[in-house]
């Protein structure tokens, strides 16, 4: 009777899920995507960045990170902090005008989104009127001041967003007290800068762009002094005391005001052009701050000679004789200093340049012999070069870990020790449980390790592989050096390089063994490196060898590009993984798969063309297995050919047209039935039209992505030590799988460790599989007698996972992108299957074996496939009866490069990127989540709140 029972839920099985699985996206790692704001609270000492997609990001201390998210998706002009408050403001480009708080829920702080406010005119004025360009939040906590374009001022009463109209300054009432010969009505239009005294907060100091700028008294609403400059202003900035003030301009000037209580206009002090005298870039923001020892730092943004460095973005610093113009890669947003904020205190005495670059953050520390770079613990540039593959490791040994922070130590020895001076909040969140790194492989041939434990994403090491290969560029040049009289005094600083020597030299596979410190990389042009970890600088030999993929195979001629040239003799690297066997695939075709094996001693690498084996410990190639179909010509012409593959295609069903036509003529020698050959000319250009218009749509029904016309295209390689040619024998083995849904199996015979240097190891095929469907192998894993998925190599040595069950019988699973099978070992029978094509043409991207613990109690846990498809979807499906658990949606079916980038880890969390130098971070596991977790208090507001708080004025608008 139970067959004709429906399928219910079993609610034990339904509470325990619900103990297993959430899914959480928790926190995103990297830098912002296209940056367009930036503020800074001296109070909170908290930074904020706005981008131009609406988002809003606080910073502070490690771990202290908010968002918010504006709901028009808007670009953040401006931002600026309250005063002595944990509220700020943001405006769009669309005008509005936020209010957010940092509120406390729950024990954490959160951000939230007050209110929102559109300033409007009077009815069929235009929409300059109304234009806010410069926004001064007053250091009573109760108004905004709103500079137009029309040149009006509007006060805005906190936090209601009440235009208080009666306190409007107009152009007009600043006018009334200026003599005429001095200005017009056109002096001021467009309000560039508003700045409050920083000793007296009823007078404010109004910039308008043409070059007039008035000191007003907002309690007899009247002009006291005016200034006026020669040339269009940028920006103002009072001096600590309230006796001058700094002003910028367009020509690349900037000069020092008095402000005397016995005379209402003032000339400047000085004018000067810091790069002149030839003509300049506009210097756009500029910071003059007081020390102890009277040399004031003078720090500007641009400036710079318009024809020699007009595409040069820089901020220099001047202090006495020391200057430095730094120069940035991308575009500078902003940038501000933090300084002394001690209302008593009588200097200035800056610490730190903080710099808002479009594709990075770098903080100068200004206390420091040379002014260094800080290294920062957060906001990592992760696209300094393009990231191509990631691979994430779990659990990673304290000796391997201390090794890895070693080795990049040595690197950072040119960055300042200055503690990070963003340390506004207070990190709540509990010690990340282990020690969990993120590798990224990039497009310059660099692999960086990422301290992934916790909510900051942080650079622990580089590795370099360049040094093994000839470029164009030396690795020993270094960027950074200057001549002593070079003018101006630039100098290179940040990270971010998008630009690549070689794009040959990209990795496009990693693969780390943390037991061992064995790690295999292999890249765009064929190349595989296997390294091994040293604490010390070593020079040696990089032993090469060759795998030939192609060796049993004739006519097959490969048109895509050149394998790399490698140094001769001996080559030196510095402390950390140095590479000691380079095994050069030919073709020299992008590596598409790689496993290593540490107890073994084996590395195993796939391409478009095959598979091979070496063995790293004798540096002996043991195999190459060639996977090329003869219809897969298209898998020689390189991975830079397929655009071109399908115009050639095309062009060659035009050429054959035209020489059937030719031919056929020819040969009726202008004779014959006319109508004959029109009627044969005109078939065959319907079936040539017809079978060039069937591509396209069987590749849409399909949902292949490009590389799914390889059939001999190698997805996956796994190692295993199973039943593989009987039930009482197990054995090494190696299986690979392909795009044709092809699955090969071959025998190991790896020789004792006693005799391992004596003899060779030996492979032999031992079984091929063929699936029926022929989609894409994405996954092999072989379950033992428990229906557990067997340990990583070494982790049973560690004592850190119980041994396999090798009583019991082993089951292989192979995972396509369309289906899930499972077969009995050794007959390689088929025992379940699971498929996903049923649903809406879902296919399956990525799959990993993850491993998911109660959240109620630490004594159950459970294996099961973490899957991710061509639809965003991440399905879990337990093991090892393939029942589907739960399904979320994760990522935008629309997509592609997100879901090509995702990897998951081991204990149910995962990575994609959502844009080039952002990862988002996912949980689908109530067990491990890693989430920012901060509190936000008020600090102590002094008796003294006359505190310069420095503008944030947004430079970015006016270039």
């Amino acid at each position: 009777m139970r067959r004709f029972l429906r399928p219910g839920h079993d609610p034990v099985r339904e509470r325990l899920k619900r103990d297993l699985f959430q899914f959480n996206k928790t926190v995103e790692h990297g830098f912002p995507h296209q940056p367009s704001a930036l503020g800074y609270s001296p109070f909170l000492r908290l930074m904020a960045i706005g981008t131009r997609s609406g988002a809003i990001k606080l910073y502070g201390a490690p771990g202290v990170e908010f968002m918010g998210l504006h709901e028009e998706n808007n670009t953040v002009m401006q931002i600026h902090f309250i005063p002595d408050q944990c509220q700020l403001v943001t405006l769009l480009d669309d005008n509005s005008l936020h209010l957010w708080s940092l509120k406390q829920h729950r024990g954490t702080s959160e951000l939230r989104e007050e209110h929102r406010f559109t300033l409007k005119g009077p009815p069929g004025s235009p929409p300059s009127a109304t234009q806010v360009t410069a926004v001064l939040p007053h250091s009573s906590r109760e108004v905004l001041y709103l500079g137009t374009e029309s040149g009006n001022i509007f006060v805005v009463e906190l936090p209601s967003f009440r235009v208080l109209e009666d306190r409007t300054i107009t152009p007009e009432a600043v006018l009334e007290r200026i003599p005429e010969d001095n200005c017009n009505r056109r002096s001021c239009e467009l309000v560039e800068a508003l700045r409050e005294h920083p000793k007296n907060p009823d007078q404010i100091l109004i910039g308008y762009s043409r070059g007039l700028i008035v000191l007003w008294d907002l309690q007899n609403n009247k002009t006291t002094h005016h200034f006026l400059g020669s040339q269009q202003l940028e920006n103002l900035y009072w001096q600590r005391d309230g006796s001058k003030f700094i002003s910028c301009h367009y020509d690349g000037s900037y000069s020092q005001w008095p402000v005397s209580s016995d005379n209402s206009q003032s000339e400047p002090l000085e004018n000067t052009v810091p790069y002149g005298p030839f003509p300049c870039k506009a210097i756009s923001k500029i910071y003059w701050q007081t020390t102890k020892n009277g040399l004031p730092y003078i720090i500007f943004q641009g400036g710079m000679p318009r024809a020699s460095y007009g595409d040069r973005h820089s901020i220099s610093v001047i202090h006495g004789s020391q200057q430095t113009a730094f120069d940035f890669t991308s575009r500078v947003i902003d940038f501000f200093i933090i300084f002394s904020s001690d209302p008593a205190a009588e200097f200035d005495d800056p610490s730190a340049l903080v710099v808002l670059a479009e594709e990075e953050l770098v903080v100068i520390d200004l206390k420091s012999a040379g002014w260094p770079a800080v290294h920062p613990p957060y906001l990592a540039s992760l696209h300094c070069s393009a990231i191509t593959c990631s691979h994430h490791v779990s659990n990673i040994p304290l000796k391997l870990w201390e090794r890895i922070i070693s080795a990049g130590s040595k690197q950072n020895i040119h960055y300042s020790s200055m503690p990070w001076p963003i340390d506004g909040g207070t990190n709540i969140a509990p010690d990340p449980p282990q020690r969990d790194l993120l590798l990224t492989g990039h497009e310059d041939g660099t692999v960086r390790f990422w301290d992934a434990s916790g909510v900051c994403l942080h650079l622990l090491y580089k590795l370099s592989t360049v040094r093994v290969f000839l470029t164009d560029a030396d690795p020993n040049d270094n960027m950074n050096t200057l001549g002593e009289d070079e003018w101006p005094p630039l100098r290179k600083v940040g990270t971010f390089d998008p630009y690549s020597d070689d794009p040959r030299l990209g990795i496009q596979k990693i693969y780390l063994c943390k037991y061992s410190g064995y790690l295999a990389v292999a890249g765009t042009a064929g190349q595989v490196l296997v390294m091994e970890l040293n604490d010390e600088d070593a020079e040696h030999v990089v032993d090469h060898a060759e795998a030939d993929l192609l060796q049993d195979q004739e006519g097959y001629r490969w048109k895509g590009h050149e394998k790399l040239k490698t140094r001769d003799g001996p080559v030196r690297f510095e402390a950390g993984f140095q590479p000691f066997v380079l095994v050069q695939c030919q073709p020299p075709a992008v590596v598409t798969s790689l496993a290593l094996h540490s107890e073994w001693r084996l590395v195993a690498f796939g391409t478009s063309h095959g598979f091979g084996l070496f063995d790293h410990q004798q540096k002996r190639l043991v195999f190459v297995k060639c996977t090329l179909h003869p219809s897969d010509q298209l898998a020689l012409e390189g991975p830079l050919s397929r655009v071109k593959s399908l115009k050639k295609s095309l062009r060659q069903s035009f050429r054959r047209i035209r020489r059937s036509r030719v031919s056929s003529r020819k040969r009726r020698g202008g004779g014959g039935n006319a109508s004959e050959v029109q009627e044969a000319n005109a078939k065959f250009d319907q079936d040539v039209l017809q079978e060039m218009e069937l591509a396209p749509v069987q590749r849409k029904i399909e949902a292949r992505s490009a590389e799914d016309s390889f059939t001999g295209f190698v997805r996956t390689l796994y190692f295993a030590d199973t039943f593989l040619r009987d039930s009482s024998r197990h054995c090494p083995s190696l299986w690979a799988g392909t795009n044709g849904g092809t699955v090969y199996a071959f025998c190991l015979r790896v020789p004792p460790a006693e005799r391992r240097m004596d003899e060779p190891v030996r492979a032999e095929q031992a079984k091929e599989i063929q699936l029926m469907h022929r989609a894409p192998v994405v996954g092999i894993l072989v379950l033992d007698g428990r229906s557990t998925p067997l340990p990583e190599p070494l982790e049973v040595a560690h004592d850190l996972s119980k041994s396999p069950d090798m009583q019991g019988s082993h089951q292989l699973l192979v995972v396509s992108e369309e289906q899930f099978k499972v077969f009995t070992l050794p007959k390689v029978s088929s025992k379940l299957k699971l498929k996903l094509t049923a649903l809406e043409g879902c296919r399956v991207r990525k799959v990993t074996v993850a491993n998911f613990g109660s959240c109620k109690t630490d004594d159950y846990s459970e294996n099961d496939l973490a899957v991710l498809t061509n639809l965003g979807d991440i399905q879990i499906i337990s093991l090892p009866f393939l029942k589907l658990q739960i399904r979320y949606p994760c990522i935008r079916k629309e997509d592609v490069s997100g879901i090509a980038s995702c990897v998951f880890t081991k204990y149910g969390q995962g990575f994609y990127l959502i844009s080039p130098s952002e990862f988002e971070r996912f949980s689908l596991s109530t067990k491990w989540l890693v989430e920012p977790r901060c509190i936000v208090d008020m600090p102590e507001v002094t008796s003294n709140n006359l505190v310069h708080k420095p503008g944030t004025e947004n430079a970015a608008r006016k270039s």
